[in-house]
């Protein structure tokens, strides 16, 4: 059996995956943004062996739940389910100065990547809408132009699938893979969604758990279990490398 830890996992996704990994028999520990939404996860989940708090919109706070995290014990898996949604109206900017959209969906997964003790597998949760975005490096955080919420959304989540081709590329000793939950009924995709949302989360618990062959490859993409078209941007190298650094830049963090 395994240890996991889940980000974002308070609720929707992260908290349906994580409930089906401790009904497994895996040793979860959830994440919540705030103390509140941390008491209701535990109550949610009374198995999970605990649940750490963090508003992962500063830099600060993704340091800090790195720490707690590494004070918990070393993980067998981390799954970055984190993030906030497409419906954003505006660009909010965070104390730091970032894209609170940005700073949550792709600089907190790879802050926590980079300074949590260096798990077995890692899984990045990236969305359909990635195939409809280009990476936008020039100015990933909108900075310069018009908002567009589900433009930038999609742009996120398609780093997130960068991110993990990356760490599969540079940690050969890490099982890194990304996944899409599909078009599902959770607060972030609202009550039309027409996708199964506990198949939605399956395929994470799947992955982190390293249940057999196929989930333990390196650099996959999957939908359902099964393997999914992954936008040709996140397998260059020189992207890979771009947003590498940009995220350095942003956080003062480096990836080993």
């Amino acid at each position: 059996m395994a240890r996991i830890f889940v980000t974002g996992s308070s609720q929707g996704l992260g908290l349906l995956a994580a409930q089906r990994l401790a009904a497994e028999g895996h040793a979860v520990v959830l994440h919540a943004r705030n103390a509140e939404r941390a008491q209701a996860a535990r109550a949610a989940l009374p198995r999970a062996e605990g649940v750490l708090v963090a508003d992962l919109s500063t830099v600060a706070a993704m340091r800090d739940l790195a720490a707690q995290a590494n004070r918990s014990g070393r993980f067998d898996a981390v799954i970055h389910n984190v993030a906030i949604g497409y419906r954003e109206r505006r660009r909010v900017e965070t104390a730091d100065g970032l894209s609170q959209l940005w700073a949550v969906n792709v600089l907190a997964p790879f802050v926590l990547t980079a300074l949590v003790t260096r798990p077995d597998r890692l899984v990045f949760v990236s969305s359909e809408l990635h195939r409809r975005a280009q990476p936008n490096l020039d100015d990933p955080q909108w900075r310069d132009r018009p908002w567009n919420g589900t433009k930038a959304y999609s742009e996120t989540k398609l780093h997130d699938a960068i991110l993990a081709q990356a760490v599969a590329r540079l940690w050969p000793d890490v099982c890194a893979n990304a996944m899409e939950p599909g078009w599902v009924p959770t607060r972030m995709g609202g009550p039309r969604a027409t996708g199964d949302l506990a198949r939605g989360a399956e395929t994470q618990g799947w992955l982190a758990a390293g249940a057999d062959g196929a989930a333990n490859r390196s650099g996959g993409y999957f939908y359902h279990r099964a393997p999914a078209r992954l936008n040709d941007a996140a397998r260059d190298p020189h992207v890979q490398d771009t947003l590498l650094d940009i995220c350095r830049k942003a956080s003062g963090v480096a990836l080993a």
